[in-house]
Order: C-alpha cells, then sequence, then structure tokens
C-alpha cells in the first residue's frame, strides 16, 4: 500500500479558495456535501473547532494519501472562499463499489453483525452481483463511520469522523507539512525508531487504548503497527487508524482469538525493539476489561 507526498502541484487548488469572486466549483473541486447528509451521517457532538459546516465551503481534491486493495484514502481541503477562520483538511477513504474486493478472511469480522434489509442481507451474500458488492462497500464505510464515532466518544485516540456519505468517509487528517511543500500522512509506527523511555510510553498508551475499545466489548481485530500512526503535531501521541473490521467479543466466535492476534501484532514489534511486552499479559489485561 504505497503511501504519497502531496506538493505543489495542488497550489492552484488552493489558490482558488482565496478568490472570493469565484461563484462555482474549479477543476478538483465540489460544494461541500456537509448539507447533503443527514444528521445521523455527521459526527458526534461537541464537534472539534476546525469542523468546518458552512454552506459556502468547497471541497479540493489535493491527491491521494494511500491505495489499497479495499479503499483508497485521499487529501481534500474543506474551506471557504476568503475565510481563513474556517479551513480544515481531512481524510477521504472511499470504499470500492463494483470493483470491491473484500477483506481476507471477512467473515470472521462481520459474524455477529446483522444487515437491516433482507434483501441487502441477500445482496452481500451474492458477492458476485455488482449490487451485493456495492452494498457489501457501503456495509463497511458505515461500519468504520459508526466505530470511530463511538469510539471518539468513548475518549480513544482515533481520528475524528467527520462525516459518511455512500462510500465515502471523512475524517480528519492525521499528518502535516511535507519537506519541500504540500502535506503528508502522520508516520505508521512500523516506520519509527523511538528512544527507550518513549517506546515504553507508547506501549502504554497503545495497552490503554485498547482496554478503551474492550470496555465497548469491542477488539480493533486487525491491529498491527501498520495502522499506528505518530501523529506529528507532538511526536508522541498515538492514533489508531483502519477500524473497519471491528469485532464484537461477545457476539462474534472469533472475537477473542482476534484480540489475541492484536496483542501478539504489537507486542511483537515492541519487543524487537528491546521492550518487555508479553502478549498474554497484555491480552489478559485488555480481554478483562470486557466484562
Amino acid at each position: 500500500m504505497p503511501e504519497h507526498h502531496l506538493h505543489d502541484r495542488f497550489a492552484d487548488h488552493l489558490g482558488d479558495l482565496t478568490d472570493t469572486t469565484a461563484t462555482e466549483p474549479g477543476p478538483g473541486q465540489r460544494w461541500s456535501t456537509w448539507t447533503s447528509v443527514t444528521k445521523g451521517q455527521r459526527g458526534p457532538e461537541p464537534r472539534p473547532d476546525w469542523v468546518v459546516v458552512a454552506d459556502a465551503a468547497l471541497d479540493t481534491e489535493l491527491g491521494v494519501l494511500k491505495t489499497g486493495k479495499e479503499a483508497d484514502v485521499h487529501l481534500v481541503e474543506r474551506a471557504v472562499p476568503g475565510d481563513p477562520t474556517r479551513h480544515s483538511l481531512l481524510a477521504a477513504k472511499r470504499y470500492r463499489g463494483r470493483d470491491h474486493r473484500q477483506f481476507h478472511r471477512d467473515g470472521q469480522y462481520t459474524d455477529g453483525r446483522r444487515v437491516r434489509r433482507t434483501r441487502d442481507q441477500r445482496a452481500v451474500e451474492d458477492r458476485k452481483s455488482s449490487w451485493g458488492r456495492a452494498v457489501a462497500a457501503t456495509q463497511w464505510a458505515d461500519a468504520e463511520f459508526g466505530a470511530l464515532a463511538t469510539l471518539w466518544d468513548a475518549g480513544a485516540p482515533v481520528p475524528y469522523p467527520v462525516q459518511i456519505d455512500g462510500t465515502e468517509l471523512l475524517m480528519e487528517f492525521v499528518g502535516g507539512p511535507a519537506d519541500g511543500g504540500g502535506y503528508e500522512a502522520a508516520p505508521r509506527l512500523a516506520r519509527t525508531r523511538p528512544a527507550p523511555d518513549l517506546l515504553a510510553d507508547w506501549f502504554d498508551q497503545l495497552r490503554r487504548a485498547m482496554g478503551v475499545v474492550a470496555r465497548l466489548g469491542w477488539a480493533h481485530g486487525d491491529l498491527s503497527p501498520y495502522n499506528i500512526l505518530v501523529d506529528p503535531a507532538d511526536g508522541e501521541r498515538l492514533v489508531i487508524i483502519d477500524l473497519p473490521q471491528v469485532v464484537d467479543l461477545v457476539a462474534n466466535p472469533f472475537g477473542a482469538d482476534l484480540l489475541h492476534r492484536d496483542c501478539r501484532n504489537v507486542c511483537a514489534w515492541f519487543a524487537a525493539r528491546g521492550l518487555d511486552a508479553d502478549p498474554d499479559e497484555l491480552f489478559a489485561d485488555v480481554f478483562a476489561q470486557a466484562w
């Protein structure tokens, strides 16, 4: 899954947002979709101050942050032209519809979930039909939005979910300026080389975060150093991402096994860097918080 730096070739788009005479979206732009979604498709309240809700806002495409089998993540600027106080950078995760490829062993993750409409359930089971693939893509997007909203409310270190619109999930961009201009996503934990004291702090942050998830009765289900970000705002805060496959520890018969695998994945990374991280101890601590 290659990552991309976003550089100055988007300067023309950014310049459009300072032109107060513009009356229609330019190339790579659209009117903000905030008002076109219902209340239940918007992030939890109270919302962060940076969330732009103005009708006059424009969404400007700034490029691709990450590509993957199930979804691509794009960088989008939402801003009101001529008003620098109403501006935000968003990560737009867009799940694929017709050509959507399912998660490996996705039955493990979805076991215990229910689809409201019988027709949609039958469509999901018929993976060969275009409708079935489209419904499945929407379900994954809805699942991630719901998980992020609940986890944000519970105080977990996850990106704020701004809104969901079909297969597009808009959320807080965790990243910062790139060398040479533009922006880049926050580094993944797997690519960092922290000092011993920071390593211990990170493990404690992760243990607490997994506990928050467990107290909701969930496990991440696919946690690894590749979907844990290090927030560049201070270089010390961890942020957990990629939550469409969050599993119910009670309803899902694979829940405990998937949580144990999460513990093994993260502990292996910390242990390889010299920290005494026992996956069985972590599992016992986290799992106990689910009851």
